[in-house]
């Protein structure tokens, strides 16, 4: 058999054990969400996310080093999320500012089903992309993501070509940054009209001019 099939070729017991441990690391990731959720970031201890994942500690702490990593890859699961929910906004029809109404419609809605502790989470979300230098690439996808939506825009010619295009986005991003900080900040926080606010405003701001 030539080398580069056997390296290709991995024996079913090891098969079996990344299998095993993929599902047992999905296990411990959903027990933290549920946790943080449901307590708070800063109330949940490690003992109390092992006993929903039904995993020892010594287990917990062979995926997780520490709490502050679990919180670390479920910021970036979030991150895909929201990547998604913004590629699916992309596809959609009408202009670029019937787009961002909808991104921002189904963010608010999102908000409003959500927990009254994932602010805490959101908020630890947020914190670990802009303070941890290792998040910076969490960071630059979020901001393309925004931008390849602006982009399409302009080429569309339904968005101003009077600013360049990577201030356009980070207008948005601010819009965006500011609206869930001030979402975690305050539980009155009336989300669904200042979420429609916001896009309404940014979608008048970002039109290209009428001939």
């Amino acid at each position: 058999m030539p080398l580069a099939a056997r390296r290709h070729d991995a024996p079913p017991e090891t098969g079996r054990r990344d299998r095993r441990r993929r599902e047992v690391h999905e296990r411990i990731l959903k027990a933290g969400v549920d946790r943080f959720e449901r307590q708070g970031v800063e109330a949940t201890k490690v003992d109390d996310i092992c006993e929903v994942a039904d995993v020892a500690q010594k287990t917990f702490f062979n995926h997780f080093p520490t709490k502050q990593h679990l919180i670390r890859e479920i910021a970036a699961t979030f991150l895909h999320e929201l990547l998604d929910i913004l590629e699916e906004t992309r596809s959609m029809p009408g202009t670029t500012g019937d787009r961002i109404n909808r991104f921002f419609a189904r963010i608010a809605a999102d908000v409003e089903a959500a927990s009254p502790m994932r602010r805490a989470l959101v908020l630890e979300v947020i914190r670990l992309v802009h303070d941890d230098r290792a998040e910076a690439e969490q960071s630059r996808q979020l901001r393309a993501s925004f931008g390849l939506l602006l982009r399409d825009g302009v080429r569309a010619g339904d968005v101003t070509r009077a600013h360049p295009l990577p201030v356009l986005t980070q207008i948005v991003m601010g819009a965006f940054y500011a609206l869930m900080l001030d979402w975690v900040s305050s539980e009155s926080f009336p989300m669904r009209a200042r979420a429609t606010g916001v896009a309404r405003f940014l979608a008048d701001a970002l039109a290209a001019a009428r001939r």
